[in-house]
């Protein structure tokens, strides 16, 4: 089976364990829920920041990679859910990511001296 595929349905189905249901969601549903999954990545970038020591005037930080992992790993399952809020599939973010990585490619090739937001229209 794909992977990303299975992330996404292992993701859909802690969704609906938790009793939200991304699907055929109104203007104002997505709304709510870009905001909550936003909001709650933020969150996790917060507690991702403090796995790494910071806080240069403190001595007794460490670094904690193994948290760091889990916290990136928080961030996917937040990040596939706000996939699916904007009804898209494994499928459509792999080819999204394919499009989007040949623009930043192209962008570093013109030495990425202008931002043209018309480059990625087409994703």
């Amino acid at each position: 089976m794909d992977k990303l595929k299975q992330i996404f349905d292992l993701q859909q189905e802690l969704n609906e364990r938790i009793g939200v249901n991304l699907e055929n969601l109104s203007e104002e549903g997505k709304t709510a829920w870009v905001l909550n999954y936003t909001r709650a990545m933020q969150q996790e970038i917060a507690e991702l920041i403090d796995s790494v020591p910071w806080k240069w005037w403190a001595k007794y930080q460490k670094f904690d990679e193994q948290n760091a992992k889990v916290e990136i790993v928080d961030l996917f399952h937040f990040l596939v859910s706000l996939a699916q809020v904007m009804g898209m599939t494994s499928d459509d973010v792999y080819e999204a990511y394919l499009k989007k990585n040949k623009v930043n490619h192209d962008r570093q090739n013109s030495g990425y001296s202008v931002k043209n937001e018309e480059d990625s229209l087409h994703i």
